[in-house]
């Protein structure tokens, strides 16, 4: 079967974008991922929007983003799966390209996350999970996440310096990145004095929410050689799911939804785990970072801890990781997030991410969850 090739991306600054509405986020990067792609918007045949709507008070906002766009009457539709909806996007153009059905799709991930109070975000937040036997009790993100990071400390001896020591990493790489929401190093000393948050996470284990837009440009192997000589090709593509509540999960030491995810993506891209040059994971807290090493394979089981002490995710490691900064440090606009990732993966595999470049990076990987682990998708990209 022929290939689907990324020809265009795109990428807004993330923040607390009071600047912007957001259809106005979503034009940001749609137009650098025109741009990019060399094309005009006369050329897509649909486009999918990546958006979580109960955080905007516009209620559909595939329709205003297109309007805003000026790409009427041609297709679009909203993808949600909490914070996984850019992944989906992407995965659903991706559908819609081998079928036949387009193209050329264009994938916007947009989100204002600031319209709300962080006290209603939580709450939303806190509902991602069962509903009728968990989010009654007051369940938050940072409370499911300690849950995982108090039991990954019990069963394997992993520390809070362990964790603490991805924030390091992540802001390291995001001071670099004009993009991210956080662009300062800190120092594991600092990180380690912040504030609680819930025990044992402390501010600096916290991504932060945000404001922001991504997009990327996919077209069928035809089209995309036509069209670009720096395709970057998805290769592989995962999803899984587990169970809503996470009291009913095997185990809290990671997230089996992504283990499922990244065999499929493995399998169908043919690569392994150690072919993976550079990855984007889903670091919405610093454990979630070290259980996502341990999830695709990057490491053995239990072994996440070491895995960042030693720095072997950093650039010029085994494999290096959220070089753009991840959640922690770019920020986390949840509907932008995975194309976001998308985006950071095209731009290293093409040579093109500056003082962050991966030495030799040709393949890459994309590991975006929703929920608590209720949803994972994992992609692999590949440049020729």
């Amino acid at each position: 079967m022929s290939r689907v090739g990324i020809i265009g991306a795109g990428h807004g600054v993330f923040g607390r974008r009071s600047d912007a509405t957001v259809q106005e986020l979503a034009f940001e990067a749609f137009r650098l991922a025109i741009k990019d792609a060399g094309i005009s918007r006369d050329e897509l045949d649909a486009t999918v929007v990546a958006a979580v709507p109960e955080y905007h008070k516009q209620r559909s906002v595939a329709g205003v983003v297109q309007e805003y766009l000026n790409l009427n009457p041609k297709p679009t539709w909203l993808t949600e799966v909490a914070c996984a909806s850019g992944s989906a996007a992407i995965r659903t153009a991706w559908m819609a390209i081998k079928s036949g059905l387009h193209q050329v799709v264009a994938v916007i991930g947009c989100q204002k996350m600031t319209e709300l109070a962080t006290a209603e975000i939580l709450a939303l937040m806190g509902r991602v999970g069962e509903v009728q036997w968990e989010s009654i009790f007051g369940t938050t993100f940072p409370g499911y996440y300690a849950m995982f990071a108090t039991n990954h400390m019990h069963e394997f001896g992993t520390t809070h310096e362990q964790m603490l020591q991805v924030a390091v990493k992540n802001h390291f790489y995001g001071a670099k990145n004009p993009n991210a929401l956080f662009r300062k190093e800190i120092q594991l000393d600092k990180a380690m004095a912040s504030d609680p948050v819930a025990s044992p996470f402390c501010v600096y284990d916290c991504c932060a929410n945000a404001d922001g837009a991504a997009c990327v440009i996919l077209a069928d192997e035809s089209r995309a050689k036509a069209l670009s000589k720096k395709v970057v090709w998805l290769d592989g593509v995962g999803c899984a799911t587990a169970s809503m509540s996470v009291l009913r999960r095997p185990n809290l030491v990671g997230l089996p939804s992504a283990v499922e995810a990244g065999q499929q993506a493995f399998r169908m891209a043919r690569v392994a785990p150690r072919d993976i040059k550079v990855a984007e994971v889903h670091d919405c807290f610093t454990i979630a970072e070290i259980m996502a090493y341990e999830d695709l394979g990057f490491c053995k089981k239990g072994q996440g801890g070491k895995f960042i002490e030693e720095k072997r995710s950093y650039i010029g490691g085994e494999v290096a990781v959220n070089v753009d900064g991840g959640l922690k440090a770019k920020g986390h606009p949840i509907g932008a997030t995975g194309v976001s990732m998308a985006y950071e993966i095209v731009k290293q595999l093409r040579g093109e991410a500056g003082e962050r470049q991966v030495p030799d990076a040709n393949v890459g990987l994309t590991h975006n969850v929703g929920g608590i682990g209720q949803y994972t998708f994992v992609h692999v990209f590949r440049r020729d």
